[in-house]
């Protein structure tokens, strides 16, 4: 298992998400976006915007999320 913030995955707090590998990482940090979306939470919001800014362009977007990957498997296991 492995530990990473709301913030770590380009989000807007400082919760933590543990799981086993980076996909599964990823699934906690979407259900969190939603929830913080429904929520209308601004600060994810506009953390929302900038992801949404970064999908418009797919290298950018495929880089980000590889840059990601590597910093979960970089990650001490708990």
């Amino acid at each position: 298992m492995k530990k990473m913030t709301c913030k770590q995955l380009g989000g807007a707090c400082d919760i933590e998400f543990e799981a086993a590998t980076f996909e599964e990482m990823a699934t906690l940090s979407k259900k969190h976006s939603m929830a913080m979306f429904q929520a209308g939470d601004a600060d994810h919001l506009g953390a929302m915007k900038n992801m949404q800014d970064l999908m418009s362009t797919p290298e950018l977007m495929n880089a980000w999320f590889e840059n990601k990957r590597s910093e979960f498997n970089a990650l001490p296991d708990l």
